[in-house]
Parts: C-alpha cells; structure tokens; sequence
C-alpha cells in the first residue's frame, strides 16, 4: 500500500447507453456528412457499413480521450466530495464535448478522399457498363 497514492489510478469511462448513444450519434453525423456531399447508399453498397465502422471509431477515439484526459490518483479520488463531484461532472461533460468536436472537424477534413474513392468507383463501373454494352453488340 506504500506504492498506492502513485500506482492507483481511476479513469472515466463511458459504458451502456451513453456508449451506445454517443457512437449512434457518430453514425448519424457520418450519414448526414456524406449525403450533404452528395453520397448516398445507391453510390456504393459498402457505404453502411464505411458509416458504422467510422462511427464505432470516432466514438472510440471520443471514449479514449476522456478516458486519458480523466484520470485520477488515489488521494485525487478521496479528496472529492459532496460539490467538487458536481465540477467533475461538468468538467467530463465539457470534456466529451470537446472531443465529439474533434472527432467530428477530423472526419469533415478528410471526407473529400471518400468523394474520390466513389468517383473513381462510378467511372470504372460506367467503364465496365459501356465495354459490355460493346462486347454485347449493343
């Protein structure tokens, strides 16, 4: 126990509905982003799950965050009481916000290499589509 107040760490993490709702938002925002660029299911059928498999790492990178920027020592956590838990709990709100923001402004700025990828898609589909209208004679 000599080593406690050093080695004993507590760290904040998002578990249950709050997990799932912040990861159901993540996937939200991805679906919103793409359709305002244009991007629908009917461009590719791997779109859903591009949009949950992003959704599940954004809100990872959402859960980790607080988890590293929310960790307490031994006496930290004994020190608090009766109002301190009330700044704690605003404290890890503005934090998850803050993170949400980030995860959010990091997919916009690379979501313009996914408009390629599916441009790049559709002209070779088309390309594929007019060579066998070829072969066929049509």
């Amino acid at each position: 126990m000599d080593r406690a107040d050093r080695d004993i760490v507590f760290v904040v993490k998002l578990l249950g509905e709050s997990r799932h709702l912040l990861q159901q938002h993540f996937q939200d925002f991805v679906r919103d982003e793409l359709a305002a660029r244009g991007i629908d299911f009917g461009d590719h059928p791997l779109l859903l799950p591009f949009i949950e498999t992003h959704g599940s790492e954004l809100a990872e990178f959402v859960v980790s965050g607080i988890g590293l920027h929310h960790q307490f020592r031994l006496t930290e956590f004994e020190r608090i009481s009766g109002d301190p838990h009330q700044l704690l709990r605003t404290d890890v709100w503005n934090t998850l916000q803050s993170y949400i923001d980030k995860a959010e402004t990091h997919f916009v700025s690379d979501v313009g290499g996914l408009q390629q990828i599916l441009q790049a898609v559709k002209e070779a589909r088309d390309l594929r589509v007019d060579l066998d209208k070829r072969d066929d004679g049509s």
